[in-house]
């Protein structure tokens, strides 16, 4: 921590904290541009200091604004990593995941526009985490916050585009976790997994339909059906 006390600026993490959205988020562009800096200089020793001091003092703090601005703060560092990311997401991916369950709706929004960032810079080097990924939407696919709903459907919809373009997708580690979701009965949760049921189905690679018996029962074919026919394809 203290290397990274040292490298950002005290206004930068001051400003990353504050209530003002615009100045954490220049706050998180000066951010970026140190981190990109180390970067560009091989010192990952201290971008894993400003990542530590980013999830600990930031994204867990009991503060909604310093959680706010540690959500910005990390994907802005991804960003500054740019090719170099892929080596860093152990320590940037599970801080954001565990802010989807904030009680602070405005915080469950920031993680899902973070990681969407997050992911739109490293691609297909996100899929190791994929299954996590994958519960943390459909949790928040039922979520009462329509701002919140509106960032997971962008989330969800680059997360597909990765994945049906990636051969580090595994069909057979992700239909057992479809399976367990297969039981929950809130609409839009349903409508999300019909979703991505569809979208793998479209993938020549991947054989859904030698699959259907894991998965689809009468417990969820009959009351998906009846909610979701009119508006979702089977």
């Amino acid at each position: 921590m203290a290397d990274a006390l040292y490298v950002i600026p005290a206004s930068v993490l001051r400003n990353l904290s504050d209530k003002l959205y615009e100045k954490r988020k220049n706050a998180a562009l000066e951010v970026e541009g140190i981190v990109r800096q180390l970067a560009a200089a091989g010192d990952h020793e201290k971008i894993t200091a400003v990542i530590h001091l980013l999830t600990h003092e930031y994204t867990y703090s009991p503060q909604a604004n310093h959680r706010k601005g540690g959500l910005i703060g990390l994907a802005a560092a991804t960003v500054g990593l740019a090719s170099e990311a892929s080596r860093h997401l152990k320590q940037i991916v599970p801080p954001v995941l565990s802010s989807f369950s904030d009680q602070d709706s405005r915080v469950r929004y920031y993680a899902c526009e973070a990681l969407y960032n997050i992911v739109k810079v490293v691609r297909g080097d996100f899929i190791v985490f994929f299954n996590q990924i994958f519960d943390a939407l459909c949790k928040l696919s039922a979520d009462s916050d329509p701002n919140v709903q509106n960032a997971v459907h962008l989330l969800d919809r680059i997360v597909k585009d990765i994945v049906t373009e990636s051969d580090q997708f595994s069909i057979e580690e992700f239909i057992p976790l479809l399976r367990e979701r297969m039981n929950v009965l809130h609409p839009y949760v349903r409508q999300f997994l019909v979703g991505w049921i569809t979208v793998l189905d479209s993938v020549p690679d991947i054989d859904m339909l030698g699959f259907l018996p894991d998965f689809l029962d009468g417990r969820f074919y009959m009351p998906m059906y009846k909610s979701l026919s009119q508006s979702t394809p089977l």
